[in-house]
């Protein structure tokens, strides 16, 4: 559904800064959990293009990371 609602770019920042700031507060694990779900993406998108890409492989004593 599309929104004909303008944005004006003082709201886009307010909202890029209030999404970076929750960001912050994410524990560790989820920060890491988040990092190995973009490389998952950068390593499907660079196959197209012939790229190598790693992707971690992380085990917590809680249980694997990478899901």
């Amino acid at each position: 559904m599309k929104s004909n609602r303008i944005i004006t770019k003082s709201d886009l920042f307010a909202k890029k800064e209030e999404f970076h700031k929750q960001q912050a507060k994410l524990p560790f694990v989820e920060k890491i959990r988040i990092l190995v779900q973009l490389q998952k993406i950068a390593h499907t998108a660079g196959r197209s293009s012939g790229e190598k890409r790693m992707i971690w492989k992380l085990d917590t004593p809680q249980g694997s990371l990478d899901s």
